[in-house]
């Protein structure tokens, strides 16, 4: 199959074109021109690659991309873009304004993917932003909503909410197994695609680093380069990873293709992989053909477990999916969020009163009518209400008990946030639940969340109010 179905609207290709490298060749305020971008992009088009991956942080990619759709006149071409707001809340005006941009950039009058990212889960405006794009959806302006760099957690919380998304598109290469287990698993059952990004490493995987000396992250290197090679130290170091190289250039050189092509194969085919995207150096690089054979590429068995085994001689990168973006450590280029996002806004406003207590408020009517507090501090100790899977309206989670929890756990931790604290700062969690029999799922969820903290816990069976909850948590914290 060369390519892949995403829903009864959207079809790409199984090997993406991707555009990221456009804000790298503009980062010195050198902006392409859009024309001779164009026909770069042409010439891929030109060669059977049909689909092209991009973002509104993308230096000018979207406004190249529109003018190689309308200037060629084509319409047999798949643009997929991202949105990518700053923390914080966002109104329903914001939204709209973000998405009329990208439809205007890209010279179209619907999105066909829009792939949406979140920086703080503790912070839930990011449910009112996807809120507001199904919202737009419904309206035309968007045909598919996809997620990017989202953890299994959080992509499990959006589909149990009943939430319709098509894709995750995630870092999966040789370097990040993460997507292989517990991600692989809900995406199959949901019936979602990985769109992998990340495959060649930023050029890592290339005969041109085989058996040479381990670099310097520096600014001599691309943005990509930077990013990858904190992916290489943190997966294995540069020794392991010449062993990689090794392998993979015996077996491209049984199939007379490049060390990148066998890097990508082998993830193109891993089961719910939609499509993998290959970044595109306009006007400076552009490996059409080598690219082309990944489409038609099948490793052998023998030569999958050739890499599985130097693979299994590897670190496992920490965290989830999209953690790299949350929390320590960045593998970003610059090795932090600077280049991202200037600082994490509060999750909620917060009072100080005249005690000299100051409460954190989520906004839930039940805070109004009941008068009390979603969190209260008072010197160094943060006490969190009970609290249930509720934001607004919404009841987020459907009635999945793991996916409430770890909602509960969100805005137990954007409330500690907000009163200076952070979750490892937890000593006690107490936990509520309606029926017994789902007290596992309820405990894995917060063993994912707690294992490095170990606060201490109690779990009993209780009678909670609204037939819609499943389970209701308060916490303490103490802040050194």
């Amino acid at each position: 199959m060369t390519t892949s179905k995403l829903s009864d609207t959207l079809t790409i290709s199984k090997v993406l074109i991707g555009l990221w490298q456009v804000a790298d060749l503009e980062r010195n305020n050198q902006k392409l021109d859009p024309l001779v971008a164009a026909k770069a992009l042409h010439s891929y088009y030109e060669q059977g690659f049909t689909s092209f991956d991009m973002a509104d942080h993308y230096g000018s990619a979207e406004e190249i991309s529109g003018v190689f759709k309308q200037t060629y006149g084509l319409n047999n071409v798949q643009l997929l873009t991202k949105w990518v707001p700053s923390p914080g809340a966002i109104s329903p005006k914001q939204i709209q304004e973000a998405v009329k941009s990208s439809l205007k950039k890209l010279q179209v009058e619907q999105i066909q993917l829009l792939q949406f990212h979140a920086w703080n889960y503790a912070d839930p405006s990011w449910l009112d932003c996807l809120f507001g794009l199904q919202k737009l959806k419904e309206e035309g302006l968007i045909a598919n909503i996809g997620l990017t760099n989202f953890d299994e957690a959080h992509l499990n919380m959006v589909i149990q909410t009943g939430m319709p998304v098509v894709s995750n598109q995630i870092c999966y290469s040789l370097l990040d197994q993460r997507a292989a287990h517990k991600m692989t698993t809900t995406c199959l059952a949901n019936n979602i695609k990985i769109l992998a990004f990340g495959t060649v490493a930023g050029g890592f995987f290339s005969e041109k680093w085989l058996h040479q000396p381990e670099p310097v992250i520096n600014e001599a290197l691309t943005w990509s380069q930077m990013k990858y090679k904190r992916y290489i130290d943190a997966a294995g170091g540069w020794d392991w990873y010449q062993s990689l190289l090794e392998t993979l250039d015996k077996i491209a050189k049984k199939h007379q293709v490049s060390i990148a092509t066998i890097a990508s194969a082998y993830i193109k085919d891993l089961p719910a992989v939609g499509g993998v995207i290959v970044g595109a150096r306009l006007g400076v690089s552009a490996h059409i053909d080598e690219n082309k054979k990944i489409l038609t590429l099948t490793l052998l068995e023998t030569e999958r477990e050739a890499i599985k085994k130097v693979l299994a001689q590897g670190k496992t990168i920490p965290g989830d999916c999209g953690d790299e973006y949350r929390k320590p450590p960045y593998l970003t280029a610059s090795g932090d969020l600077s280049h991202h996002v200037k600082e994490i806004a509060s999750p909620y406003p917060t009072i100080k009163d005249a005690s000299g207590k100051t409460k954190a408020l989520s906004g839930t009517s039940w805070e109004t009518m009941a008068g009390y507090s979603r969190a209260v501090r008072k010197g160094n100790r943060i006490l969190v209400s009970g609290t249930t899977a509720t934001h607004g309206s919404h009841l987020i989670g459907g009635n999945d008990p793991a996916a409430q929890a770890h909602f509960i756990f969100d805005k137990i931790e954007g409330a500690i946030q907000s009163l200076g604290g952070k979750l490892e700062d937890v000593v006690r969690i107490r936990i509520f639940i309606k029926d017994i029999s789902q007290w596992e799922a309820i405990a894995r969820a917060h063993g994912h969340r707690f294992a490095h903290i170990q606060p201490v816990n109690t779990m009993v069976q209780a009678n909670l109010i609204g037939e819609e909850y499943l389970v209701e948590i308060e916490a303490e914290a103490i802040v050194e």
